[in-house]
C-alpha cells in the first residue's frame, strides 16, 4: 500500500540480553501459536516512511536500519517514537506476526557486531543480489536473516538498490535459492525406492512423498473450516500449485508457501546428492487459527527431512500407508494433484520395454 513509498523500521523489544528468539522462526520448531504471538508482541516496530529508491542516500534512520539488517547479533536500541504505540497484533500470510508499533521519531544504537559476510555482499557493488543470496545461504547464513538484509536493500548493484517490502523478500529469496537449488538436483542420479517423510505442527500435516523420477515439484494444501484460507466454509478446500523439470514462468497460485517448501526439499535433496519427484501434502485442521506466516512451511518441511522416511517399493504402497496418516482421502489427493495423476496415469517409455 502506497509503494513505493513504504515503512521502515527496527523491531525493538523492550528488554536487554539475548532477544534473537523474538525474530528468528528457525528457532521456534517446538512453540505453540500462543508462544509465538509471545514473541511478537514484545517486538515494538517503528515506522519511518520512505522512497523504496532512497536505501543509498536516505539520512540517518535509513542508515541505521540498514546497519541493523547487518548484525550477527540484535544491537542494543533506544528508540523514540511520535505517540504511545498502538497495541494490536498484525497477521499476514507470508510474515510472522507483528505486535506494537508507531511512527519513529528517532533512535540511536548501541555497539554493532556486523556479519562480515553479509557486509562483504553489501560493500560488493557490482554483486547482482541473486548471487550475493545464493552465496550467503551456501555459506549457511539463516534464511531469515538474509531475508532481512535483502529488506533492507543492501544487495544488488549499489545504483539499483532499494528497500523491499517484507513479503516480498521473504518470497524473493526463497525463489531465488530454490530456483538455484532445483538446478544442482537435475545433476544427480534419482533416488531407487518411493519414500514418505512427515511433520506435524500448530495442527498442521505435512507429508512429502518422494517418487523416482526426474525433478517435478507441487504444493497441495487443505484447509479445514474455520481456518486462516477458510474461515467461513463449510468443507475443506484444496488449493495446488506445481511445476514440471524447467520449473514455471508465473508466480504460484499457492502463494509464497510454495517457494519455502520448494527451498527446504532443494537443501535436502542437494544434501543427500539424489533427485527425486515431490509431492507435499498438506492438512491445516481448526487449530491452526492465524496465519504465521511462510516460514512455518518451509520449517515443517527442514523438520520431516531431517527424519528418516517410510521407504516403498511402488507408489501405490506409499499411498496406502498416507492413507493411514491424512485425515483426507488419497482419492481426493489424487484428484487434485497433476504429479500424482501423471505418476499413476501417464505411460512412459520404460512401459513399452520388453524385459
Amino acid at each position: 500500500m502506497g509503494y513505493p513509498k513504504v515503512f521502515i523500521g527496527p523491531m525493538v523489544p523492550p528488554t536487554h540480553g539475548d532477544t534473537s528468539i523474538l525474530d528468528s522462526p528457525e528457532l521456534w520448531g517446538g512453540a505453540t501459536i500462543e508462544d509465538i504471538v509471545n514473541y511478537r508482541m514484545q517486538l515494538v516496530r517503528g515506522m519511518y516512511k520512505t522512497n523504496v529508491y532512497d536505501a543509498n542516500c536516505g539520512g540517518r534512520i535509513v542508515d541505521m536500519t540498514r546497519e541493523i539488517s547487518l548484525c550477527r547479533e540484535s544491537p542494543d536500541t533506544e528508540a523514540l517514537f511520535t505517540r504511545k504505540p498502538t497495541s494490536r497484533l498484525v497477521l499476514d500470510d507470508s510474515v510472522q506476526p507483528m505486535g506494537p508499533s508507531a511512527p519513529l521519531k528517532n533512535m540511536d544504537l548501541g555497539t554493532l557486531k556486523i556479519d562480515h559476510r553479509l557486509d562483504r555482499a553489501y560493500s560488493d557493488g557490482d554483486l547482482k543480489a541473486s548471487e550475493a543470496v545464493i552465496s550467503l545461504h551456501d555459506q549457511r547464513i539463516p534464511v531469515t536473516r538474509i531475508n532481512r538484509a535483502f529488506s533492507a536493500g543492501v544487495f544488488g548493484i549499489e545504483k539499483n538498490r532499494r528497500f523491499v517490502p517484507t513479503r516480498w523478500s521473504i518470497t524473493a529469496v526463497d525463489d531465488i535459492v530454490g530456483k538455484e537449488l532445483r538446478e544442482e538436483v537435475k545433476d544427480y542420479p534419482l533416488i531407487n525406492e518411493f519414500r514418505i517423510y512427515e511433520s506435524w505442527r500448530l495442527d498442521n500435516r505435512f507429508m512429502i512423498l518422494m517418487m523416482p523420477m526426474s525433478w517435478k515439484y507441487e504444493l497441495m494444501e487443505a484447509w479445514y473450516p474455520d481456518t486462516v484460507w477458510n474461515p467461513r466454509g463449510k468443507r475443506i478446500v484444496i488449493y495446488a500449485s506445481h511445476e514440471g523439470y524447467k520449473g514455471r514462468s508465473k508466480y504460484a497460485e499457492i502463494g509464497g508457501c510454495y517457494y519455502a517448501a520448494r527451498l527446504a526439499v532443494g537443501e535436502h535433496l542437494t544434501g543427500i546428492r539424489r533427485q527425486a519427484a515431490i509431492c507435499i501434502m498438506r492438512e491445516a485442521h481448526p487449530g491452526y487459527i492465524m496465519p504465521v506466516g511462510v516460514w512455518n512451511v518451509r520449517e515443517n518441511i527442514r523438520n520431516a527431512l531431517s527424519k528418516d522416511p517410510r521407504k516403498f517399493d511402488t507408489l501405490k504402497e506409499a499411498l496406502d500407508y498416507s492413507s493411514t496418516r491424512m485425515a483426507i482421502p488419497v482419492s481426493r489427493w489424487i484428484k487434485n494433484s497433476s504429479l500424482l495423476k501423471d505418476a499413476l496415469y501417464q505411460k512412459r517409455l520404460e512401459d513399452f520395454l520388453v524385459a
